[in-house]
C-alpha cells in the first residue's frame, strides 16, 4: 500500500472535463486515414482488442478496422460490456485466447485500453506460450492504482477493490515475457499518467501522445499509428519505437518519457 507521501492523485477535474475532446481525436483520425493506412503492414496474425471499463466492443471497432486494413486479423471479445472484475474474468479471457491461438495456428497479440490493457497484461502472464505481444493505451497497471477518476466506481460496479488481491496486481504491474509497449498521455483526465508507466527494458518501452484523452487514446491517429507499427514487428522480435514518423510532433521523446 502507498504512504501518503507515495500516493497519487487522480487527474484534476479540469483534465477529466476536458476529455469530451476525444471527440475531436476520432474526426481527425477518420481525416487522416490515407496517411494512417500508410503505416506498417501486418502479417495476419490475429490480434485480440480488450476494451475499457464500461466500454463494449464498440469502443474498438475503429481500432479493429484500422488493423483488418492493414493485414491482421482482428478480433473482438465479445463479452458484452466490460463492467470490471480482474481475478473473475481472468478464465473466460485465457480461454478466449486459447480458442483464437488454437483456430489460427499462430501467437496472439494483445491490444488493451484502460481496463482492457490490465487484463491484457495479465493475460500474458498466464499464458505466454500463446501471447505474442501486449500494447496497452491508458492502462492503470503501475505504482498506486487508485489514482484515477474511475476508482470508486470500479469497485462499486465489479465487487472488487482495489486493495484487494494485492499478489496478482504487483504481477501485472511487473515485467512480461512478451514485449510490451504502454501508451499513455499526461493530458489523461481518468488515470493517473505515471499509473502507466511499465520499467523500460529490451522488450518494453513507454510511449508518450501528447494532448491525447483518455476516452480518444484508442482512436487518437498518433496512438493507432504507434500501435500498428508495434504489432508489425517480427514475432520474437523488439525494436524501439521509431518516433520520427508522421505524427512525430505528437510524441514526447523517450527521455521525458519516464521523467516525472
Amino acid at each position: 500500500m502507498a504512504t501518503e507521501e507515495q500516493r497519487l492523485r487522480p487527474p484534476s477535474l479540469f483534465l477529466m472535463l476536458a476529455e469530451a475532446r476525444g471527440l475531436f481525436e476520432l474526426n481527425s483520425s477518420l481525416l487522416l486515414s490515407p496517411l494512417l493506412l500508410r503505416a506498417p503492414r501486418g502479417d495476419g496474425h490475429p490480434v485480440l482488442a480488450l476494451p475499457g471499463f464500461l466500454a463494449s466492443d464498440i469502443s474498438m471497432a475503429p481500432m479493429r478496422r484500422y488493423l483488418k486494413e492493414l493485414g491482421y486479423d482482428a478480433h473482438a471479445w465479445n463479452m458484452g460490456r466490460n463492467l470490471g472484475g480482474i481475478a473473475a474474468r481472468r478464465g473466460a479471457l485465457r480461454d478466449l485466447v486459447r480458442r483464437i491461438h488454437e483456430t489460427t495456428g499462430r501467437k496472439v497479440s494483445l491490444v488493451g485500453w484502460s481496463l482492457g490493457g490490465v487484463y491484457a497484461r495479465d493475460l500474458a502472464l498466464q499464458a505466454p506460450e500463446m501471447v505474442r505481444c501486449v500494447v496497452t493505451l491508458g492502462s492503470p497497471f503501475a505504482s498506486d492504482v487508485r489514482a484515477t477518476n474511475a476508482t470508486r466506481l470500479y469497485e462499486m460496479m465489479s465487487g472488487e477493490r482495489v486493495e484487494d488481491f494485492a499478489e496478482l496486481r504487483e504481477a501485472i504491474a511487473g515485467d512480461l515475457p512478451v514485449p510490451a509497449t504502454s501508451i499513455y498521455s499526461r493530458t489523461d483526465g481518468v488515470v493517473n499518467w505515471r499509473t502507466c508507466l511499465l520499467r523500460p527494458s529490451d522488450r518494453s518501452e513507454n510511449i508518450e501522445v501528447r494532448l491525447a484523452s483518455h476516452i480518444g487514446l484508442g482512436v487518437n491517429p498518433a496512438a493507432l499509428w504507434a500501435v500498428a507499427d508495434r504489432l508489425a514487428q517480427p514475432e520474437g522480435e523488439f525494436s524501439p519505437f521509431d518516433r520520427a514518423g508522421p505524427f512525430a510532433i505528437a510524441y514526447a521523446p523517450p527521455e521525458q518519457a519516464i521523467s516525472a
